[in-house]
């Protein structure tokens, strides 16, 4: 039940009892002989003639409100003896409680009037909620007959998915086949140890029996220029190719005339500009052929030059330069290494020597060298039968000799060099631009070694 009925209740049962105690008890507490009869509201109970009291019994009102009333004597009447007083402390206690019981009786017509309305509001929830009820029924049922009925337009299509369950996992098969290949493709772009050398392929023949030709490593896929060098000495002419197709066909784009003569055949293209070595001299010259002029030059100090370290060969072949993966080189040999190989590795810019390994192999007992992934290999001759026979890690600062033969099929080799971006060794094979393909070993990490 609640707190407003509760206190309802209460003041009703409270307004009983004052009413009874009233009626019943009030003529004897003041001595008086009275003659109690109940009745209906204004009732009149008497008391004694003598004394001219006249006590109403408790009574309600229209509204509902107790009504105790006392008449008093005349004036003439009324004694001051003890009981008077106490008649009238009765009264004014009697009066206090008629008071009370009309603030009581305000609050729970007030309480009643809350009791209605929450019953008012209580109702129209009820009404709410199952109104709610109903809905919720009404959608339950329409929307599984909804899905059944789609159910009922998906079941013929079972069958074709039972056939598309084949065509997904094929279609899985080859996604992991394409990435497998991606994947094989980003192992081409990283570095290896060279396993094995095949070929050769002639591009063409064409020059005298010693020179070099080379492309850009460095260069966009779209820029596959070509450069020609012809012979090791007495010449200071490069002719320019857009492209390996005319290079075939010998139809030139551009020709530069450098301003100083080159030694030997090593020379190499690195990101748009050449570097050779300046004829008689151990001097290094940067040439950038946008521009056509020299950027930098510096001699590199202590290196053999004009035939005293050459390859087996000959041909002012002292100093070798060279690019891979990790950057510019410089192979050389001198006295103070008593002309075994050393390797530098060069500001491409600068051209100053960032840092340098000596090797134990004789540079004169070298065909040619070439560097893959900062590791150097050398070749045992130029002739017939020459394989790679020496090798020299510069991240370990180690060697090892090896046994990787090559097919040298014009029987003189003056020019060989290494080219990242093809990954492929280009030659100059007795008068025959040869091309030969590397494999390098890679280690291949899947998922499972992640």
């Amino acid at each position: 039940m609640s707190p407003p009925l509760l206190k309802l209740g209460a003041v009703l049962s409270t307004m009983a009892m004052i009413s009874n105690w009233m009626s019943q008890t009030l003529p004897s507490l003041v001595g008086l002989n009275t003659t109690t009869r109940l009745s209906t509201p204004d009732t009149l109970t008497q008391i004694s003639p003598k004394e001219g009291w006249q006590v109403y019994s408790s009574a309600q009102d229209p509204d509902g409100r107790c009504i105790c009333t006392v008449v008093a004597p005349e004036q003439n009447l009324c004694s001051r003896d003890a009981k008077s007083r106490q008649l009238r402390q009765l009264l004014e206690k009697v009066q206090n409680m008629s008071q009370s019981i009309e603030v009581l009786n305000l609050r729970t017509q007030r309480d009643f009037q809350y009791v209605l309305k929450m019953e008012t509001q209580m109702k129209g929830l009820k009404a709410k909620f199952r109104q709610i009820e109903d809905d919720r029924k009404t959608l339950m049922t329409k929307h599984f007959q909804e899905l059944k009925e789609k159910m009922d337009e998906l079941l013929p299509l079972d069958p074709v998915c039972q056939v598309n369950h084949p065509v997904q996992e094929e279609i899985r098969n080859l996604s992991a086949g394409a990435e497998l290949e991606t994947r094989l493709r980003d192992c081409m772009k990283t570095c290896g140890k060279l396993m094995k050398i095949t070929g050769p392929i002639t591009v063409k023949t064409s020059g005298t029996r010693f020179g070099a030709w080379m492309t850009d490593p460095l260069a966009s896929e779209k820029n596959n220029r070509v450069w020609y060098m012809d012979s090791y000495t007495n010449n200071k002419i490069v002719r320019e190719y857009k492209s390996i197709a005319d290079f075939v066909s010998g139809a030139e784009s551009r020709t530069y005339n450098l301003p100083f003569k080159w030694a030997g055949t090593n020379h190499v293209v690195y990101n748009g500009s050449l570097y050779f070595n300046k004829y008689q001299s151990n001097i290094i010259i940067k040439y950038s052929f946008d521009l056509g002029r020299v950027l930098a030059q510096r001699s590199l100090e202590y290196a053999g030059f004009h035939n005293v370290y050459p390859y087996t060969w000959g041909g002012f072949s002292d100093i070798d330069l060279m690019a891979d993966e990790i950057g510019l080189w410089a192979v050389y040999a001198t006295n103070q290494n008593a002309g075994n190989i050393v390797i530098s590795q060069l500001n491409q810019d600068t051209l100053e020597v960032t840092k340098s390994w000596s090797t134990g192999y004789p540079k004169r007992s070298a065909g040619e060298s070439f560097m893959i992934c900062g590791t150097l290999y050398v070749t045992n001759s130029h002739l017939t039968g020459a394989k790679v026979y020496y090798s020299y890690s510069t991240k370990t600062s180690t060697y090892e000799y090896t046994d990787i033969p090559f097919h040298n099929q014009y029987f003189h080799i003056s020019m060989l060099d290494y080219n990242a971006r093809d990954r492929a060794l280009y030659a100059w094979n007795n008068g025959h631009q040869v091309l030969f393909n590397v494999t390098l070993f890679h280690i291949i990490k899947t998922e499972d070694d992640t």
